[in-house]
């Protein structure tokens, strides 16, 4: 059973997100959707927060379990079993950041395959931190969030330092 690791922030998951865990599950048998906990980061949505989101919006799609870690990225790798990495590519200004982080993956286990997957054109502008923003000025982000991602944003304090 070939099984990918997609790790993120996820803060929030969006409908991109969504999009590349989908051709995810076309190309792994198992995908495992896992936050990555960075205590340098100031996130909106605390871990467990994150996790239970992503839960809800992946419980339809069968392959999918959802996880955390922290550290590096290749220990995860090896905790969970995975053969790859999944990373979303929105625009070349991304290719340029994930093409070094594969590469030092690379470097320090040669076995970490990375496989970059586009999602389709109408996410591919698509971010979080847009999405904050939107929210913070209540603007409608109900195209690019599931609808528990929606709530949830409205249920939390968006000051206007959040991005």
């Amino acid at each position: 059973m070939k099984t990918a690791l997609f790790p993120g922030s996820f803060d929030p998951v969006t409908n991109g997100h969504i999009d590349v865990i989908q051709r995810a599950c076309l190309l792994f048998d198992k995908i495992i959707v896992t936050v990555a906990i960075n205590s340098d980061k100031h996130t909106l949505f605390d871990i467990e927060e994150r996790k239970e989101l992503l839960s809800e919006v992946c419980k339809d799609i069968p392959k999918v379990k959802v996880a955390s870690f922290e550290g590096l990225l290749i220990d995860a790798m090896k905790t969970f079993k995975t053969v790859a990495v999944i990373r979303g590519l929105r625009a070349i200004s991304d290719f340029e950041y994930e093409f070094q982080m594969a590469m030092m993956n690379r470097t320090l286990c040669q076995d970490c395959e990375t496989v970059f997957l586009m999602p389709a054109p109408e996410y591919s502008f698509l971010s979080s931190r847009m999405i904050k923003e939107i929210a913070m000025f209540n603007g409608d982000i109900s195209h690019f969030v599931p609808p528990v991602v929606a709530k949830a944003l409205k249920g939390k304090n968006l000051g206007t330092n959040l991005c």
